[in-house]
């Protein structure tokens, strides 16, 4: 796969294990799939080939023999595992600069790698709850949702949660008809639109414990949500549910949709991360834009110690230039 528009893969938190998975993936990947790497280039591994460059279109040239690098200068250095509080404000910048770069049409798609709330909190007051929020915010506060998939279990599974960084005591108030409406349509658009499904499937799991059992176990499935995706499925839509979300992720039920949306963010997450850690893909929808992530964090424990798995990297790389080629009606 060669792309004249790159992946452009903002560095993360540099205290974590994104410089070295980034480094890891251009190694399996080199000109397959030239992407570029927008940081500061002292936080990449020692002995990491790499060039700098100053133009995205210029990777392609460059990216079987060096990792291609867009420069940005960070005040500090990156000690791992500890992240450094005057590198906070960076780590939000390259973000910022790598959407500019896709808005531009410069990149193809942005993947990021992981960044650290906490260390962007307490060093720049960063006020999102995560990558996602920023995002948003950053496309002009569209409607977004997000998506965690694996292309590499079969069947394949994608989850989105409808609620995501909130605690679980706020989850009742803020998982509402509205929210889960917009959580389907945003789940149904991208299953058309980017994974090129064209009559997708999508299964809702309930709330409470076996979907709320009648009423015995609670009523929000039985209030509203069985009726909204009665009217859903009357407009349309091939949405199923509520389902029990205890049995909603084994192979067979996998097989009967095509994204499961969850109401909240470990109901989701546990699954994937349980079946694909390696290979699971955080995924944007709603944004004008493609954006990936590793469906991993910064494993500050591990950080420095040359022992961090890049798949969940690589495939993330692989999908936002599978996506971008789509967006742009070409074939990758």
């Amino acid at each position: 796969m060669n792309t004249a528009r790159p992946v452009i893969v903002s560095c993360g938190e540099p205290a974590g294990i994104g410089p070295e998975v980034a480094a890891k993936a251009w190694q399996h990947l080199r000109a397959r799939l030239p992407f570029v790497w927008l940081g500061d280039p002292a936080h990449l591994p020692t002995g990491t080939p790499h060039r700098c460059i100053s133009a995205l279109a210029e990777a392609a040239g460059v990216a079987d023999e060096a990792l291609p690098v867009l420069a940005h200068a960070f005040p500090a250095a990156a000690a791992p595992g500890q992240p450094a509080a005057e590198n906070a404000g960076a780590v939000i910048a390259v973000i910022a600069r790598a959407v500019a770069l896709v808005q531009a049409g410069e990149a193809s798609a942005l993947c990021t790698a992981p960044i650290h709330k906490g260390a962007l909190h307490a060093g720049a007051g960063f006020p999102f709850p995560g990558h996602t929020e920023f995002l948003a915010s950053l496309a002009g506060g569209v409607p977004v949702a997000m998506m965690l998939a694996s292309e590499t279990l079969a069947p394949p599974l994608r989850v989105v949660p409808a609620t995501i960084h909130m605690a679980l005591a706020d989850v009742p108030r803020a998982f509402t008809p509205a929210l889960l409406r917009q959580t389907i349509a945003l789940t149904e658009a991208a299953l058309r639109h980017d994974f090129g499904i064209a009559r997708p499937r999508i299964a809702v799991a309930g709330l409470n414990p076996h979907a709320g059992e009648g009423g015995a176990m609670g009523h929000e499935e039985g209030d509203w949500m069985v009726p909204l995706l009665v009217e859903l499925r009357a407009d349309g839509i091939a949405v199923s549910g509520p389902h029990p979300a205890d049995t909603l992720f084994h192979p067979a039920a996998r097989a009967r949709y095509d994204a499961a949306i969850c109401a909240y963010h470990d109901q989701a997450l546990i699954p994937i991360k349980t079946l694909d850690f390696s290979g699971g893909v955080n995924l944007t929808l709603g944004l004008p834009f493609v954006r990936t992530s590793p469906d991993h964090g910064t494993a500050f424990d591990i950080a420095g110690k040359g022992i961090a798995d890049p798949f969940s990297m690589i495939a993330a790389l692989d999908m936002a230039a599978r996506l971008g080629a789509r967006r742009r009606g070409t074939a990758a």
